[in-house]
């Protein structure tokens, strides 16, 4: 089973992709934009799954960087 949170990787204007079970979520610039699209999506605890592999996909480049690619 693969995780329902895919943050793709980053695109050549900046930004990463993210998916919450399949569905667009946006486009975040960086954690705190991730964190918000959590959090609209009823995952108060957003901060805690960021590292956790069971919730979030990390595709297509580093954890936690935002830059173009």
């Amino acid at each position: 089973m693969s995780a329902p949170i895919v943050v793709y990787g980053p695109s050549s204007a900046g930004g990463r992709a993210v998916t919450i079970n399949g569905a667009i979520a946006g486009l975040a610039r960086d954690d705190r934009d991730l964190v918000e699209f959590l959090r609209r999506a009823g995952l108060y605890e957003a901060e805690q799954l960021l590292d956790d592999p069971h919730w979030i996909e990390w595709r297509g480049g580093r954890a936690h960087w935002y830059e173009a690619a």
